[in-house]
């Protein structure tokens, strides 16, 4: 069959398909590289800063300059994998993530850097959402947590992996060898693709009854109070996100006065953190899936309420003067607000016909992901006009808190898939048949 599509009877999409999790793993590796490119500046920050001689708004906008093509991009390949197989899609875009890191090989000005950052983000904005939607294509909608938990390990061990490498080029050979490390990664990764990689069978929109799905106008999908609550939330963890991948290593160095060196290895604290945390949901979330408890308590409740905690966390960041003590409630504080990012897109499935799942899910990206435009520039704003870098970073962390609270409680309100299903259903046109 055409892109090595395996054909699957719809009464058996209940079943896991055979090489399921082989896709699992290779879609896995395809996000580790995707926040591994993410990370890169922010880790090299302070040597950027000082060899391009940038000022820390200067550097924010750089920081923020990754997402702005990053949401567009997201929308329209969104549409685009409703029609066009995703194994050519996340081809596509993992070769332009590899090529655009090159040109930082050699001597590179504050510009063409930073038109690099805008086109790696482009071709990183539907990343996620595309990877999502293949991967739902390998397991069906009981056993789908578990994977996406396992699908955004990537983002940590993207971190904890490249980090200390990373780190070590950059003190070895220089901030530019890391960015040419990363693109030969990337072109490594595209031919295990062409060799492994292949197109999910449970393609046909059916639900976990067997029940052939029907066609949601999207306005109805786009204003439910699941989608926008999803959307809150998850603006609220990216910002924490962004703030990590752009701020934490100079937080670090500049404010608390650490070494590069050091910086590179207490710099994955939050990753790893933030990884047990998602597995941790994931598990939990699919076990009382399982056992018939409610997603709007198994995926929406226990989405929300690490949020809260974590923002209640951070807010003790001023009352200690130990660095020490300040890395440990930076780390509780971001790592529990990566508990959202397990339940959102398999309770955004559970209402979203097949068909139209991929622009959903694209759509439901662009939007949260907004935050990573806005919060490293307000970041370095507020930090070129502090008395002090260190003020200025607690009172970014500050916000932050306030963010992520705001969140906590939106998600509790707010995220309600069971009884989305339920309206939408009586609202739906009956797919047309083929």
């Amino acid at each position: 069959m055409a892109d090595n599509q395996i054909s699957v009877n719809p009464a058996q999409s209940s079943q896991t398909p055979k090489g399921a999790w082989r896709i699992a793993v290779l879609l896995l590796l395809y996000m580790l590289i995707n926040f591994a490119d993410k990370i890169v500046v922010g880790l090299a920050g302070v040597p950027i800063m000082t060899e391009l001689k940038l000022t820390q708004t200067e550097f924010g906008k750089l920081g923020s300059s990754f997402f702005l093509l990053f949401s567009i991009s997201a929308i329209a390949v969104g549409f685009l994998i409703n029609k066009v197989p995703t194994r050519w899609v996340l081809f596509v875009l993992a070769a332009i993530w590899a090529v655009v890191q090159f040109p930082m090989v050699g001597t590179v000005s504050f510009t063409t850097l930073m038109i690099c950052r805008i086109i790696l983000g482009a071709g990183e904005g539907p990343a996620g959402s595309v990877a999502v939607h293949a991967l739902y294509k390998w397991f069906p909608d009981e056993k789908r947590t578990l994977p996406t938990a396992i699908l955004a390990q990537g983002s940590a061990f993207g971190v904890i992996l490249a980090v200390p490498a990373l780190n070590w080029i950059v003190i070895n050979y220089t901030w530019h060898w890391a960015f040419g490390a990363l693109g030969i990664v990337g072109l490594m990764w595209l031919v295990a693709w062409l060799i492994f990689g292949a197109e999910g069978p449970l393609t046909d929109a059916v639900d976990a009854k067997g029940d052939r799905l029907l066609h949601v106008p999207y306005w109805q999908l786009l204003t439910s109070s699941t989608f926008i609550g999803c959307c809150l939330c998850s603006f609220g963890a990216y910002w924490a996100l962004s703030l990590g991948l752009t701020w934490f290593t100079p937080f670090i160095i500049n404010g608390l006065g650490f070494s590069q060196k050091d910086a590179g290895w207490i710099s994955i604290l939050p990753w790893i953190f933030g990884a047990s945390i998602v597995m941790l949901t994931g598990w939990v979330s699919q076990v009382l899936s399982v056992r018939g408890v409610p997603t709007r308590l198994s995926r929406g409740v226990l989405g929300s309420v690490p949020m809260l905690l974590g923002g209640m966390v951070l807010f003790a960041l001023p009352l200690v003067d130990s660095a020490g003590a300040r890395v440990a409630l930076l780390v509780l504080g971001t790592g529990l607000a990566s508990s959202i990012y397990v339940v959102c897109a398999p309770m955004l499935s559970e209402f979203t016909p097949v068909s139209q799942r991929g622009a959903i899910i694209s759509i439901f990206g662009a939007i949260y992901t907004l935050a990573g435009l806005i919060a490293p520039y307000v970041t370095g704003s507020i930090l070129d006009r502090a008395a002090t870098p260190l003020e200025g970073y607690l009172t970014g962390f500050k916000i932050l808190a306030v963010i992520l609270i705001a969140s906590g409680v939106v998600g509790l309100l707010l995220l309600r898939p069971g009884i989305e299903r339920a309206r939408l259903a009586g609202m739906a046109a009956p797919l047309p048949a083929e």
